[in-house]
C-alpha cells in the first residue's frame, strides 16, 4: 500500500492536537480559565494564517460572499468552546477519541445537506462508533471524572465541527485553493473578544507558570489547524487526511498513559483496565471512520 509522504502532516497534527489539549487544559487549571485559553489559542491560529492571506492577496470573490467564512467561523468558535469545556471538566483521553464521531457526522450531514444516499457501511460505522463510546465510558463512572458529561459535550462539539466542515466543502471551492481559511480564522479571532466578558481577570493577568502552558498550547492549536488546512489546500484527498488525522484518539490515550504526569494530569490514575478499554474504544473509533470513508 502506497503511503504518500505528505500524509505525515495530518499524522503529526493528530499528535499536536492532543499535546495542545493537554497543555491548554493545564493552563486552565492554573487560573487562566477556559475563556482566556480559547482567546489565546484562536488568535495564535488567526495570526498564523494572515501571512497566507498576504502572500496570495485577497480572494477573488465578491465582498458579499464574506458572510460565508463569517458563518463558518461562528460555528467553529462555538464548537471549540464546547470542546474546551469538555476537556477542562473531563478527561482528554475520553474527549479526543469521541471527536472521531466528527468524520462520520460529516459523511451523514453531507448526505443530508449536499443530497445523497447513506450507504450501508456508514450505518455499520455509526454502530461501531457507538460501541466505541460505550468502551470509553466503561470503568469511568467516578463522579469527579464526569465521563458522561465529557462524552455529551464532545459529541455536541463534533456535530458543530462537522456542520462547519460540510459548509466549508460547499463554499470554499469558489474562493480558490486555501483562500477561505485566513478570513475564517480571522473571524474566529474577532468573535473571541466576546469570550473575554466571561473571563475572570484581565486578559494578560497570567502567571509566569501559566504562560509556560498557554504559549505552547496555543502554538500546538495553530499548528494543528494550519497543518490540516495546508494539507487539504495543497494535496486535497480529504478522505485519507481525515482517516490519518483520527489517530489523535489513539495518541490521547497513549500520552495520558505514558506521559500524563508531565502535564500534571491525573487521568492515568483511573487504572490500567479503564485505559485499556479507552484504547480499544479509540481503535474501534478509528475502524469506524475507516469503514465509513474507505
Amino acid at each position: 500500500m502506497h503511503f504518500p509522504p505528505y500524509m505525515l502532516i495530518p499524522l503529526a497534527c493528530g499528535l499536536f492536537y492532543v499535546l495542545g489539549m493537554l497543555t491548554l487544559k493545564r493552563a486552565s487549571e492554573l487560573g487562566v480559565g477556559v475563556w482566556r485559553v480559547t482567546f489565546f489559542a484562536n488568535w495564535a491560529c488567526a495570526l498564523m494564517f494572515l501571512p497566507w492571506w498576504f502572500r496570495n492577496g485577497l480572494a477573488p470573490v465578491d465582498w458579499t460572499l464574506y458572510w460565508q467564512p463569517a458563518a463558518s467561523g461562528l460555528l467553529f468558535l462555538v464548537a471549540q468552546v464546547v470542546m474546551f469545556l469538555a476537556i477542562t471538566r473531563g478527561d482528554v483521553s475520553v474527549a479526543a477519541p469521541v471527536m472521531g464521531l466528527k468524520v462520520i457526522l460529516v459523511a451523514l450531514l453531507s448526505s443530508v445537506l449536499l443530497v445523497g444516499d447513506i450507504p450501508l457501511q456508514w450505518w455499520i460505522g455509526a454502530g461501531l462508533s457507538t460501541a466505541a463510546v460505550g468502551l470509553l465510558n466503561l470503568g469511568g463512572g467516578a463522579r469527579h471524572r464526569r465521563v458522561g458529561q465529557t462524552i455529551l459535550l464532545t459529541s455536541l462539539s463534533a456535530v458543530l465541527y462537522a456542520l462547519s466542515d460540510v459548509l466549508i466543502a460547499r463554499w470554499a471551492p469558489v474562493w480558490g485553493r486555501g483562500n477561505y481559511f485566513p478570513p475564517l480564522f480571522l473571524a474566529v479571532g474577532l468573535y473571541s473578544f466576546v469570550l473575554l466578558r466571561f473571563a475572570k481577570g484581565p486578559l494578560f493577568a497570567v502567571t509566569k507558570q501559566a504562560w509556560r502552558w498557554v504559549l505552547p498550547g496555543a502554538g500546538f492549536n495553530a499548528l494543528t489547524n494550519g497543518g490540516i488546512a495546508f494539507t487539504l489546500g495543497t494535496w486535497g484527498n480529504a478522505t485519507a487526511v481525515n482517516i490519518v488525522y483520527s489517530s489523535r484518539g489513539l495518541f490521547s490515550v497513549l500520552l495520558v498513559w505514558l506521559a500524563g504526569h508531565w502535564f500534571s494530569s491525573t487521568e492515568g490514575q483511573v487504572g490500567r483496565a479503564v485505559l485499556v478499554y479507552r484504547m480499544i474504544g479509540a481503535a474501534a473509533m478509528v475502524a469506524a471512520i475507516g469503514l465509513v470513508l474507505i
